[in-house]
């Protein structure tokens, strides 16, 4: 259904490092269900996308992370790449730009490594998850169920493990973002992770 985002405004988070198709694929599945995507980064201008060791392609960043207000936007997409979530992580206006979508009840989608985001953000306490398998002990440590599948969806969080993962996820974060009303349930505090990270 091309218009089946029409009016939705995303936001997808990234950084230098960032998985190239990671970031490419669900922003053409969002764009192509009608939705209006901006790519926020606290990369100056441009960001570098890597594919898997390698250099890929630059893209233009549409806000800058330090004029973004997640309030603007109705979901968020957490792209992958080693680099790209673990600089995020350390920058605390990136953190509390992630949080807020917990916070507001909004929808997000995270896959591969991005789920570091959600563990500094605090929101990954009690949900079922997956993601790229080195995070299992991360995501555990933090309150998490990891379970080894393509995706999963858990109370408006939509998470997956790779790159083959990218057409299941697609169709996960366009259902799941075109609800225009989620379930009622017990507004909660999204708190900091309290767990050690170590490079």
């Amino acid at each position: 259904m091309p218009n089946q985002l029409h009016g939705k405004r995303i936001a997808i988070l990234a950084t230098n490092g960032v998985e190239q198709v990671e970031m490419t694929e669900p922003r053409k599945a969002l764009d192509e269900a009608g939705a209006k995507t901006e790519l926020v980064s606290p990369a100056k201008g441009k960001l570098q996308a890597w594919r898997h060791m390698e250099k890929g392609d630059q893209f233009p960043v549409d806000v800058e992370l330090s004029a973004a207000d997640a309030n603007n936007y109705d979901a968020l997409v957490l792209p992958g790449g080693v680099a790209n979530p673990d600089q995020l992580r350390m920058l605390p206006h990136a953190v509390e730009f992630v949080r807020n979508f917990f916070e507001h009840d909004k929808p997000v989608g995270a896959i591969c490594h991005a789920p570091w985001m959600l563990i500094e953000a605090g929101a990954v306490r009690g949900r079922t998850v997956t993601s790229w398998p080195s995070l299992q002990t991360d995501l555990k440590n933090a309150g998490a169920k990891w379970v080894d599948r393509e995706v999963v969806e858990d109370n408006g969080l939509v998470t997956s493990r790779k790159p083959d993962d990218l057409p299941a996820f697609n169709r996960k974060i366009v259902e799941l973002f075109s609800h225009t009303a989620r379930r009622e349930r017990e507004p909660q505090h999204v708190g900091p992770a309290r767990i050690n990270h170590r490079s």
